[in-house]
């Protein structure tokens, strides 16, 4: 039996708890209001795997009853005997009964999901069993970008909720910078599908009623392409003429931040925190303020040159950072630009939340340490490593997930290696703040059109779950099979490696494809690094060409698919959707391996090569169909039409309809 995040401490006993038809879930006094949403998944998990539909009351227990109790009134760890921290909770199978106690609603509702998944794996008869659980981490977030390509549907967020609540995690972060609809802003949203108050509200109680605190996240500095490209707004971006430039997936991630030295940015910034905080119940509040990459390189290069790039940064920071506080907000910040500087921390309001990103398989602890030695309270930010991609490179996000997770406990929550101070990954440092790290937010964006369907990101949601949960990390292989039995009902336990395997066969990536349409359409707007990476992606796939990469690639990717569709037999019927969405998805990787070859190859086409060009585009628009609807399924319109831009350029660059063929490889 697997258990995800795995729990401290567990005792086998002798017995077994045999569920009758009079059993009842009994909710003691204390936790009757609280326990409810608790006692109704746990009532929704029996009816669905045990075929039971227990009562629920209120009361003291009788012979046979599930009974959610409540011992709480200590905060901390290391509570005396008899009382539990909050979060924490005891779950105990008897052969006449079975306990669940929480130290707060919290640690009710985490015994109930730990339950759920016993009943899921053993029906109606568990094996006797005590449990004893808490968190490692005391914030375990999870970070869901609507903003750069999809805008979920309410109802998938709930599903996200659900599936957070089912797995411990207590924060959801939204990053938003112009899909809410804002007053007074319709020029920044009018074309795509914003989330509206009422959403938001909506989902803050639904969040609440499952301990999963929803924090506000919303960009006030860099990051402001939908705003800064409006012509009411535009003459506040640091650079020139920004609301004349043409869309682009490149350019809407680089050039947007505002100029601070103009008197109207202020005001305008607060307007929108203020009517965004307005709407949810937490006391916390993500401004970002990251990537600020033109910030006094344009109209305030002048203030730069005077006073220095990083005063200016942590000035305007520090002025939004007070007004947050002022409103009883702890305000978060992405920390990639106050790295350069860390000792400036100490301007900021001292409650302030440093949030430290780094998503690479080999994430070293650097910026981690450098932030600990000023003295910052951090979150760790690893990824779920969609982005670009459509299918999370499963194995990157396991490797850059642990090493995150490794940090935060070398550098805080508690740990004795962090109590005696850390250096790089191995050495000492007395210097390094031994709490520095509080919690852990891991990382779902969507850059170039969020492509990837949101559920290729269980997996990484998992990993940041269960390790910021029990620090313990699991083999690869072995959390991804306990992830396939749990998360997605499959006895096989094969399917998540076998997705892993197939996101390695993705030989021309969507950054490329992308890169290389605004390259053709757009060359004058890119910089020079750009050219460059696209230009080493056109040389990797005339690379694999030659030696026969991708028609192996996609041989095997063929026979994956069909390992895959083997799995049905394995799994929940609930759950078998998801298959025919990665039939989709791994296929729709071999056409765009295919189109990459086409790319990469040189000379003139003959009639033959041209007949394959025009199947190919017909096969990608197919192909293309299919995706739109799994899009719609869990999203808005949002970003979808720009990406169905880039798709048909392709199509009709494998026709020869394109015009602007001077930039083709393939010298027409």
């Amino acid at each position: 039996m697997y258990l995800i995040p795995k729990p401290k401490a567990v005792t086998k006993k002798e017995g077994y708890f045999c569920l009758s038809y009079k059993s009842r879930i009994v909710l003691s006094p204390g936790i009757r209001e609280d326990g409810m949403v608790g006692a109704s998944i746990l009532k929704e998990c029996m009816e669905t795997w045990t075929g039971f539909s227990p009562a629920i009351v209120a009361g003291m227990p009788g012979e046979g009853d599930i009974f959610l109790n409540f011992e709480g009134g200590c905060a901390e760890k290391g509570c005396p005997e008899g009382g539990l921290p909050s979060e924490a909770y005891r779950l105990e199978i008897r052969e006449n009964g079975i306990t669940l106690t929480g130290g707060d609603g919290a640690g009710v509702l985490y015994a109930v999901q730990t339950l759920c998944q016993i009943f899921e794996q053993q029906g109606g008869v568990p094996e006797c069993i005590f449990i004893e659980d808490a968190p490692d981490a005391a914030h375990r977030g999870y970070y869901l970008d609507v903003t750069r390509g999809r805008v979920f549907h309410l109802d998938y967020l709930k599903k996200t909720v659900d599936r957070l609540c089912r797995y411990k995690v207590n924060e959801l972060q939204l990053y938003i910078e112009h899909t809410y609809m804002f007053e007074g802003l319709s020029e920044m949203w009018r074309d795509e599908t914003p989330l509206t108050a009422e959403e938001i509200m909506e989902l803050d109680k639904y969040c609440r009623e499952r301990h999963v605190e929803l924090v506000p996240s919303l960009s006030s500095f860099g990051h402001l392409y939908g705003l800064l490209s409006t012509r009411t707004y535009g003459e506040l971006c640091e650079l020139e003429n920004s609301w004349k430039q043409p869309f682009s997936f490149s350019d809407r991630m680089h050039h947007h931040t505002v100029n601070v030295g103009d008197e109207r940015v202020m005001p305008l910034i607060k307007r929108m925190l203020a009517e965004y905080m307005a709407l949810f119940s937490s006391d916390k509040f993500n401004l970002c303020a990251d990537e600020t990459f033109d910030l006094g390189r344009g109209k305030a290069k002048a203030l730069a040159d005077e006073k220095g790039v990083h005063r200016i940064y942590i000035d305007h920071v520090k002025e939004l950072c007070s007004f947050l506080v002022e409103n009883g907000k702890q305000p978060m910040f992405w920390g990639d630009i106050i790295c350069g500087e860390p000792e400036l921390i100490s301007e900021l309001p001292e409650n302030v939340i440093c949030l430290t990103w780094g998503y690479e398989p080999d994430q070293n602890d650097e910026s981690c340490r450098k932030m600990a030695q000023a003295g910052a309270r951090q979150y760790l930010c690893p990824g779920v490593r969609g982005w670009n991609q459509w299918l999370n490179q499963i194995g990157e996000s396991y490797q850059n997930i642990t090493r995150m997770c490794t940090y935060a406990k070398k550098y805080g929550m508690g740990s004795a290696h962090a109590a005696a101070g850390g250096s790089g990954e191995g050495g000492t440092d007395k210097s390094v703040c031994c709490d520095s790290v509080v919690g852990i937010l891991n990382t779902d964006w969507g850059d170039f059109g969020h492509i990837n369907h949101p559920d290729y990101s269980i997996p990484g949601m998992i990993y940041g779950a269960a390790f910021s949960w029990n620090q313990e990390i699991i083999p690869f292989e072995e959390m991804n099979r306990q992830i396939a039995r749990v998360a997605f009902h499959d006895t096989s336990e094969e399917l998540v490696n076998l997705l892993a395997k197939a996101a390695e066969l993705c030989l021309f990536k969507w950054w490329g494809a992308v890169r290389f349409y605004e390259k053709t359409q757009l060359g004058a707007t890119l910089r020079e690094y750009e050219e460059k990476i696209i230009a080493e992606g056109l040389d990797r796939l005339k690379e694999s060409g030659k030696d026969g990469g991708i028609t192996q690639a996609n041989a095997a990717l063929l026979q994956l698919r069909e390992q895959i569709k083997r799995t049905a037999v394995c799994m929940d019927a609930s759950e078998r959707k998801f298959l025919a969405d990665c039939d989709a998805t791994l296929d729709g990787i071999a056409i765009w391996n295919e189109v990459g070859a086409m790319l990469a190859k040189a000379g003139a086409a003959d009639a033959d090569d041209m007949a394959e060009r025009f199947a190919l585009a017909s096969r990608l628009e197919s192909w293309f169909m299919s995706y739109k609807e799994m899009w719609r399924d869990v999203s808005k319109e949002g970003d979808l039409a720009q990406v169905a831009k880039v798709v048909f350029w392709y199509a009709d660059l494998l026709r020869g309809r394109e015009r602007s063929n001077k930039a083709l490889p393939w010298g027409r």
